[in-house]
């Protein structure tokens, strides 16, 4: 194949935007206050990637056949250590969001848990345990 293909954007659904990047505040990504009324918002990722929140609204405007699927992406966030596995789910939780997996130690060999987002996307923490 000759052609070359990167990896530039990850884009995320969402059915609320100002409710979803509230979420992903919370995870340290970080969108302008003003953009939580806007149909699509990009933020810029380290290294050079972008993450974009469109409105299922946006996506039907050009896709009118489209529905919302059921996963199929996952989002992966790593922390320093187990503890700060445990600090963060206890926050996004106490914030209202849902858990899927309480933090426990991987057989993988990390301390590891999952949080929906307001879309009921799966969020990964992630920290290596101790050796």
């Amino acid at each position: 194949m000759g052609i070359t293909a990167r990896l530039d954007v990850i884009g995320i659904v969402v059915a609320d935007m100002g409710k979803a990047l509230a979420f992903y505040s919370l995870l340290g990504v970080d969108a302008p206050a003003s953009a939580d009324g806007e149909p699509h918002v990009e933020v810029a990722l380290p290294g050079g990637m972008r993450l974009a929140f469109d409105t299922q609204d946006t996506i039907r405007s050009f896709h009118p056949g489209w529905t919302p699927g059921t996963g199929g992406v996952g989002l992966s966030f790593a922390v320093d250590d187990a503890a700060a596995v445990d600090a963060l789910h206890d926050e996004l939780t106490a914030a209202g969001y849902r858990s899927e997996l309480a933090p426990f130690d991987a057989f993988w060999g990390q301390r590891y848990a999952v949080v929906l987002d307001p879309d009921g996307n799966g969020v990964d923490l992630f920290a290596p345990l101790a050796s």
